[in-house]
């Protein structure tokens, strides 16, 4: 076997759909999974099973390898150093990644380069987070994700299991908005940037249920401050590969960031079968410093609707009648077990018609999950 052009680490979802792009650029990719069984092992022949938080596993597995990227921005920052050190380029680099992974020192940065932000404050002690006010939003400072470690406040006996949890702590006001966009980009070593259209991410449950791509009815200068503000945030933070910047549009008109991920994002998954170049395809290019690929869409909408676990437990059985009721809707499986509320796959449809659109993609993503349509 040829040595690994590309070291991934973490076997979730967004390696699997890294590897769908690797084959048709020809490049091999050697993953360090969390089990035998995880999402990419499932695909990715060269994997290794082990510990992302042990040293010398990471070693083993990227020995060969010139380059890091990853699944997730969970990987100790001292490790990513000493890869570093030893030869190895983490892209993205453990200085770009620590805003990624803490909330507090992202805040600090992006208000320091005069990115929009909500109203905050780190908050040790209840009378801190009284001194904030209240309605609030507390989130952890590192290793919240899917609405996990985040509560909404409105008074201090509100935040007593968030101060019990012993983590860091950050308070936000809570952001009267009108919906949740996301600006995506991908930025190489070697500075270039390509931004794909800015979408509409719509929540439930504190998970992405739906995305519109590009978000309907959105003001060409909201959608260019937008663009710009990845860009600006991609260029200023040194970020290789694929950027998400999570932004809230207000009812007054305005933008505010409301989280970053230095990875291929949920957001970004309608780029799959809806953009000219995936998500996962520039990611590559962008991490082995490749000219990255066009983003524009293919068609004038694309809808992708995620696909939770729920009442349907043989998601393979039942792909036929899904292509069935929908053949023109795309089906991405992630090759696990189905658990009540947990990201198994998702569904894309694009076409002229937003209506349509929707329409197809929520039966599709309703009769994977429960066997039958919320018309």
């Amino acid at each position: 076997m040829s040595s690994p052009q590309l070291a991934v680490i973490g076997g979730g979802q967004l390696a699997r759909m890294m590897q769908q792009a690797a084959i048709g650029l020809d490049v091999h990719i050697r993953l360090l999974a969390e089990g035998p069984e995880v999402s990419a092992a499932q695909v990715v022949p060269d994997h290794v099973v082990g510990d992302y938080t042990d040293l010398d596993t990471l070693r083993a597995v990227v020995s060969s390898a010139p380059v890091v990227t990853f699944d997730h921005e969970h990987v100790p920052p001292e490790h990513l150093r000493a890869l570093e050190a030893e030869g190895h380029a983490c892209r993205p680099g453990p200085h770009a990644l620590l805003f990624a992974q803490d909330k507090g020192h992202m805040r600090a940065r992006l208000s320091e380069m005069g990115i929009p932000c909500p109203r905050h404050r780190m908050v040790a002690k209840a009378d801190e987070l009284l001194s904030f006010g209240f309605p609030a939003v507390v989130k952890t400072t590192r290793g919240g994700y899917d609405g996990k470690g985040v509560w909404v406040v409105r008074s201090a006996a509100d935040a007593e299991e968030a101060f019990a949890s012993g983590r860091g702590l950050l308070a936000e006001e809570l952001v009267d908005f009108r919906r949740e966009l996301s600006a995506l980009v991908a930025r190489s070593p070697s500075g270039e940037v390509r931004a794909y259209p800015v979408v509409e991410s719509r929540q439930a449950n504190g998970v992405c249920a739906e995305v519109v791509a590009p978000a309907p009815d959105l003001d060409p200068v909201l959608e260019a401050q937008a663009r710009g503000m990845a860009e600006q945030i991609a260029t200023e933070l040194d970020v290789t590969g694929i950027l998400a910047v999570e932004l809230f549009e207000t009812t007054d008109g305005r933008l505010l960031v409301n989280e970053l991920a230095m990875r291929p994002h949920n957001t970004g998954h309608w780029s799959i079968d809806g953009a000219v170049t995936s998500q996962f395809e520039n990611h590559l290019r962008a991490v082995l410093d490749l000219p990255l690929g066009p983003t524009e869409s293919r068609a004038p909408w694309s809808v992708m609707v995620n696909v939770l676990g729920g009442a349907v437990d043989d998601l393979k059985a039942q792909r036929a009648i899904v292509l069935g009721a929908e053949p023109g809707v795309k089906i991405h499986l992630y090759g696990k077990a189905v658990k009540a509320g947990r990201k198994v796959g998702h569904v894309t449809a694009y076409g002229s018609d937003l209506d349509d659109v929707l329409l197809r993609a929520r039966r599709a993503a309703a009769l994977m999950t429960d066997g039958v349509t919320h018309d």
